[in-house]
């Protein structure tokens, strides 16, 4: 029985020297002594330092322990704000040869790929280390532009190609980030301050994916396919009105959304996902406003105002589900969330075309027996391009 203890406890002490040792009891290799350190909570990662406040320079260790050869790990200063964006990172990975690889990148924007490039403060003495699932970061900072107390992130990620791939984006990931006092050593962790940000992004991308990605064409198969039954008339109309007033209205929300959290990250480039989301606001009040201005039935400018709203509507659709896909991008979901939204697309695919054939078929039947429903000269009326007998296709 006591021998049983003890080769529990002997095993039980290798563990916490290998998973949970306090910073404060590990020794380095190199014999290297720092005067500080702090067990951060996230990510299995430790901070060792040395500051000098009279020459702002400050001697740091990153320990990221448990982990793969096979994944990259940083740790970065963010002298602007809290959070990725705007932090100025140091980066290492172990190559497939077996040497180690560090070096800086600044982080500009959510899609970053960690480039290598020039910090906002000089770096010196920048190597790292690979043993027993342990990779170590050693790094002097001069910090002459920054307050003793810095904003710092941690973080892991695959090495695919040579190269650092797109962290996770739950969980811890979205946690590892904090303030830190070097002077004290005092530490506080804001993830959920992360969390917060995080949920606003979600709830952008919910709202747009669902406003101008589903209801928009949703709206758009009411009006161009129903329009040419008789029966439906106006249930068409109000279908399709009420499908693009709600689109409209939960789109302008979240760009809204998205307004707010580009305020609040600075260092976030104006991408193509922001343009096109401008661009579709424009285009979206546009054919609101629009309708206040629709010309009565048989006025002779409804044929060109007929045309006007089908252009402007077909490439606020297209424009959208561009949009979407570029945020699906920059949120980096998990996959699930694009496969669902490719599954709405191909259904709505499937029912367009489907409406398209036997639309076609009804016209055509119509016009061969000589009762051809004429309600509407328009786009695809008796003068338009389709062919179809009914009134203008007035989508969207």
């Amino acid at each position: 029985m006591s021998r049983t203890i003890l080769i529990f406890c002997v095993l039980f002490s290798m563990y916490i020297t290998s998973n949970g040792q306090s910073c404060a009891n590990y020794n380095f290799a190199s014999n290297q002594v720092f005067s500080s350190c702090n067990d951060l909570p996230y990510l299995n990662s430790h901070l060792h330092w040395n500051y000098d406040q009279s020459s702002r320079t400050v001697q740091i260790a990153y320990r990221h322990t448990g982990v793969s050869a096979s994944r990259w790990v940083a740790w970065a200063i963010n002298p602007s704000a809290q959070g990725m964006v705007g932090s100025q990172a140091l980066v290492a990975f172990q190559r497939s040869d077996g040497t180690m690889r560090a070096y800086t990148a600044p982080v500009t924007d959510y899609q970053t790929q960690l480039q290598e490039g020039d910090l906002s403060f000089p770096v010196s003495d920048l190597t790292a280390t690979y043993s027993r699932n342990e990779i170590t970061i050693f790094a002097t900072l001069r910090l002459d532009n920054v307050s003793s107390t810095v904003n710092q992130v941690w973080q892991e990620g695959p090495v695919s190609g040579g190269a650092p791939s797109v962290h996770p984006t739950t969980g811890p990931n979205l946690q590892s980030m904090g303030s830190l006092n070097l002077l004290s050593g005092q530490s506080t962790a804001t993830g959920g301050a992360l969390n917060s940000r995080t949920k606003k992004r979600n709830i952008h991308g919910v709202l747009n994916a669902v406003s101008w990605g589903i209801l928009l064409p949703i709206g758009a198969v009411f009006a161009r396919y129903l329009k040419v039954f008789p029966s439906a008339d106006p249930a068409w109309f109000y279908l399709h009105a009420s499908c693009q007033t709600s689109a409209y209205i939960i789109g302008v929300a979240g760009w809204a959304t998205g307004l707010r959290l580009g305020s609040q990250s600075p260092g976030v480039q104006y991408t193509a996902h922001r343009v096109i989301g401008i661009i579709l606001f424009c285009l979206g009040t546009l054919q609101v406003s629009a309708l206040l201005l629709r010309p009565k039935k048989d006025h002779k400018f409804r044929f060109y105002w007929s045309v006007y709203h089908q252009i402007i509507g077909y490439t606020v659709i297209v424009l959208s589900i561009v949009n979407i896909f570029k945020g699906f991008d920059i949120l980096n979901p998990d996959e699930k969330w694009k496969r669902a939204y490719i599954g709405i697309l191909i259904g709505l695919a499937i029912v367009a075309a489907v409406l398209e054939a036997y639309t076609w078929y009804v016209v055509l039947k119509r016009k061969k027996s000589g009762n051809t429903h004429k309600v509407d000269n328009g786009v695809n009326g008796t003068h338009g391009h389709s062919g179809y007998g009914g009134r203008a296709h007035e989508a969207i």
